[in-house]
């Protein structure tokens, strides 16, 4: 044992049960392509096994934010990892690719095996969902920059598409159709908002609120974990011509959406057209944010939206349903300037 590590805060054994723990969870995460196992210095993966034949490589990383404040809070923690990798195979999966692995990296004050265990278990939760493997990740023990209970994740993902039906919103025309695909929650963004309208407004992160509509304590919807979209859109993406995909993260609509338009095109967006969840609608409220507001923050209620022609929309839709999703239209590229309308 390295008594002098663990004097200065750094418990090596607690590391050998951390890999211990999580070998089960890393091991469920298999897919074709992947190699190795838990303890190489590097992921590997087998691209041939694809049979992609002009494979373009999409990578992208993220982590939680302070959404992990009210994990903290809740002493909640096998969750955070789902949005971890949402997080990241989301946004590949905006190009149209296909997300292979995923790596995570978790920097802590002090190594508590179980708590790491919640964590990497929520991270394979995920992995399982986006159809990714687990290939590698990183525990670090850093006693002085985190406080004992606290941590930080995040993640890094690589996916592949095949070259002709890479999506750079190069397709996207105005009289486009905008669908949306509804989300699960808050998902991972506006949680420094969300936190401050928390202690400006002194609620209880334990508390059942009737304005929520839900049996949960406020604490638990706002930790929902991030919706993951991967399956369902690469079937609507392999099956029919999408233009252009949005992921709605930080900025909400207003800065999202125009990622995947043109010079001189905009968006216009009928609210009216999806359900904006309880929470947005309580966090409006509790926070006195004028309500056009909440559109340059948060999700609103939608995750994902693409944009496709007019004659593709009642199959998109179709098929997303056959996944159990919520999907409608919520509005159309139009010239000019973006435009939410509808109910204020």
């Amino acid at each position: 044992m390295a008594q002098h590590y663990e004097a200065a805060g750094v418990n090596l054994e607690a590391g050998y049960e951390v890999v211990s723990r999580i070998k089960s969870h890393v091991k469920s995460t298999h897919r074709v392509g992947s190699m190795g196992s838990i303890g190489a210095f590097g992921g590997m993966f087998d691209l041939s096994s694809l049979g992609v034949r002009e494979p373009i490589l999409v990578s992208g990383t993220d982590g939680v934010g302070t959404k992990l404040k009210i994990a903290f809070a809740m002493d909640k923690h096998d969750t955070i990892g789902i949005d971890a990798v949402a997080m990241c195979v989301n946004d590949v999966l905006a190009q149209g690719a296909e997300p292979l692995i995923f790596l995570d990296y978790i920097a802590t004050g002090r190594n508590i095996p179980a708590r790491i265990e919640a964590i990497v278990s929520g991270v394979a939760e995920g992995c399982r969902q986006a159809g990714c493997a687990l290939v590698g990740g990183e525990t670090a023990e850093m006693p002085g920059m985190y406080a004992g209970g606290e941590y930080d994740i995040a993640g890094f993902t690589t996916g592949v598409v095949e070259k002709a039906k890479l999506i750079d919103g190069s397709k996207v025309k105005v009289g486009d159709v905008l669908i949306g695909i509804s989300s699960s929650g808050v998902h991972s963004n506006g949680f420094s908002l969300v936190r401050k309208i928390v202690n400006d407004a002194q609620l209880d992160l334990q508390g059942i609120y009737p304005e929520l509509d839900d049996a949960n304590t406020l604490g638990e919807v706002l930790l929902a974990p991030t919706k993951i979209y991967v399956r369902p859109m690469l079937d609507v993406i392999r099956r029919l011509n999408v233009h252009g995909v949005a992921h709605i993260t930080g900025g909400g609509f207003d800065e999202n959406i125009p990622r995947i338009l043109q010079s001189g095109q905009g968006f216009y967006v009928e609210e009216g057209n999806w359900e904006i969840l309880p929470i947005f609608r309580f966090l409006e409220c509790r926070g006195s944010i004028p309500h056009r507001e909440m559109f340059n923050i948060f999700n609103m209620g939608i995750g994902m939206v693409f944009a496709i022609d007019a004659s593709e929309v009642e199959a998109a839709i179709q098929m997303l349903e056959q996944w159990g999703e919520k999907a409608q239209v919520i509005g159309h590229v139009q010239e000019g300037d973006n435009q939410i309308v509808g109910k204020q």
